[in-house]
């Protein structure tokens, strides 16, 4: 994947201020109509808490019915691939993420979309870092303590994740590269199941904080770290990775919403232009952040960029961890 593929789709965008005068226009045409948000994940699943709020807020802003259209499966491909063979027209949108979007082109063998080209970047909207949990009953409090055990354990603790390919599995994968020590991935069909073994076959977990927080909250894990480049608003006492002695160690789960390739460049300007008002805004704010997600605003040429380092970022990830799916 080349840094030149992922600028060059984003000229239209960042050339679409000679397309403002006709954004009333665009939004009239919307106006009326149905606009699908395809979140490629269950109901009530990291991904549909973040659309549900956006899709509401977006649909009332552009006076049409937008409507939350879940489509699982196969790490997201299912629900991308939807968006991939659409018509760019606007009324067909995705809720991306770091999986649709720059995990799976090296996780899966036979992708059906190119994240690139197959797409008009709208903008990213969200972010989460990854918690690092242990067992309270496990002798670590921080880090330090948690790369001595390994160390001393010669790899023979286990850590779970939510499944293979993960961002759990690859931050953990990239946190054992880092620290110089052994651990055995011990991969789930979810974080629930996981996250209901501890004590059993794993004694650590990594995954994103808003399916980790509650249980920490509520005393029956430990939250040692954070995987984002700043402390979580909702566990401050608790360091970052890269504050823990690793320094420059980031890694978030993130959401992004995108359109069909081809996107007429008014069409992107308004969207892009609606989602950024409502990411900013308090009432989006106030819905995510109690759940341990930030909003978090990227577009244009910035956003391509930023893929274009996670795509880099996480494709070596997976090739570190030996993940591959048919």
């Amino acid at each position: 994947m080349q840094r030149r593929q992922l600028l060059d789709l984003t000229v239209a965008a960042a050339c679409a201020g000679l397309f403002s005068r006709f954004g009333c226009a665009v939004a009239q045409s919307l106006a009326g109509q149905q606009i699908r948000l395809i979140v490629p994940f269950p109901a009530g699943g990291p991904t549909d808490i973040v659309a549900r709020p956006l899709a509401q807020a977006l649909g009332d802003a552009l006076n049409a019915a937008l409507v939350v259209d879940n489509r699982a499966g196969a790490g997201g491909s299912i629900g991308a691939e939807v968006i991939a063979r659409s018509r760019p027209d606007g009324r067909t949108l995705l809720m991306g993420t770091v999986g649709t979007h720059a995990i799976n082109t090296a996780l899966y063998k036979k992708l059906p979309y190119d994240p690139v080209r197959d797409f008009t970047p709208i903008g990213l909207v969200a972010e989460a870092p990854v918690t690092i949990v242990v067992n309270p009953a496990l002798a670590v409090n921080d880090v330090a303590e948690l790369v001595a055990l390994a160390k001393r354990s010669s790899g023979k603790l286990n850590y779970g994740s939510a499944g293979p390919g993960t961002p759990g599995h690859l931050t953990g994968e990239m946190f054992k590269a880092a620290a110089t020590i052994e651990l055995q991935h011990v991969p789930y069909k979810g974080s629930a199941p996981a996250l209901s073994d501890f004590g059993g076959q794993i004694q650590i977990m990594f995954d994103p904080l808003q399916s980790v927080f509650a249980k920490v909250q509520a005393g029956k894990l430990r939250a040692t770290a954070v995987s984002s480049r700043t402390r979580a608003s909702i566990l401050p006492d608790v360091p970052t990775i890269a504050e823990s002695g690793y320094p420059g160690f980031e890694s978030t789960a993130w959401w992004a919403v995108f359109a069909p390739a081809n996107l007429p460049a008014n069409l992107t300007t308004t969207l892009a232009n609606e989602i950024e008002k409502i990411v900013r805004s308090n009432a989006f704010r106030s819905k995510l952040e109690p759940l341990g997600v930030s909003p978090k605003l990227l577009s244009g040429a910035a956003f391509a960029e930023f893929q274009w380092s996670e795509l880099a970022k996480w494709g070596n990830a997976v090739r570190q961890s030996g993940a591959a799916i048919e």
